[in-house]
């Protein structure tokens, strides 16, 4: 059942909900129980109204070290993987996460600290708002292993994210990027000490509480809408159709009192 995981380690607090990747023996490599639990987790948000924000984070000294090689190795000398037909299916069953984590309406917000590479690069760019800690160091591992680095949505997000340019850089090299240059060129919102990580997402987590649930999931959806919009026109139509869902609800009656009398607004998702 959601919430009860193996390798993830979910803490409620009110509407946010904080995913701990909980293998930290294995620097939060992904294995396919890993892959299996947050599959389950994120396909859950999609309905769930009760969880608003989502935090994701590592235990341990890193965020995601990418796919466990050791566990995938095993796995093929045992004969569970061969083939394109096995090797695509469990490939797909990897990239889904960032699909889902795309499709559900929360914003997600990764907190990046040590290694992502590989697959924890692709969750960490698959989020939201990425936060790093000073020891932070992202890399599209998979080209340094004889594969392609356009892999787990990579090739999508990066260069939305950093433009071309940097993103070519760091795909075609495998190098990687370390927390204050990902700063400079906008892959992260802030960098902080390792130790302040939560701490820096308390105030992002309060400012997205203070919005109504119903304008927070339709900003997201626009968001990931407009980012691929052919047009001008497309964009707005989207913008246009969200004004107006929002308008009908007794949220946005609430919060224009709010903000005329000059007091925080109080939102029941209607």
């Amino acid at each position: 059942m959601p919430g009860h995981y193996e390798t993830l380690s979910i803490e409620k607090k009110g509407e946010v909900d904080w995913v701990t990747l909980n293998r930290p023996e294995r620097l939060n490599a992904l294995n396919p129980q890993l892959v299996n639990d947050l599959l389950d987790y994120f396909q859950s948000l999609y309905m769930d109204h009760s969880v608003r924000v989502v935090v994701v984070r590592g235990a341990g000294r890193a965020f995601c070290a990418g796919l466990d090689l050791k566990e995938s190795s095993a796995a093929g000398s045992r004969g569970e993987r061969h083939g394109p037909v096995a090797g695509l299916m469990s490939q797909r069953r990897i990239s889904e996460i960032v699909m889902r984590m795309r499709r559900a309406p929360q914003p997600i917000i990764s907190l990046v600290h040590g290694p992502a590479c590989g697959g924890g690069f692709a969750i960490a760019l698959a989020s939201d708002v990425r936060i790093a800690g000073q020891s932070a160091r992202m890399n599209a591992a998979f080209i340094r292993i004889g594969l392609s680095a356009c892999d787990i949505g990579v090739s999508y997000f990066l260069p939305r994210l950093v433009g071309v340019s940097v993103a070519s850089e760091l795909m075609l090299t495998g190098r990687f990027i370390q927390a204050e240059r990902a700063l400079r060129v906008g892959l992260v919102s802030e960098v902080v000490a390792d130790d302040a990580l939560a701490a820096a997402a308390q105030p992002y987590i309060d400012e997205m509480l203070a919005t109504s649930p119903i304008g927070l999931r339709l900003t997201k959806e626009c968001l990931n809408m407009s980012v691929d919009a052919g047009s001008l026109e497309a964009a707005v139509a989207m913008e246009d159709r969200n004004q107006i869902l929002a308008s009908q609800s007794d949220d946005f009656r609430e919060g224009i009192s709010a903000f005329l009398e000059k007091r925080p607004p109080s939102y029941h998702n209607r």
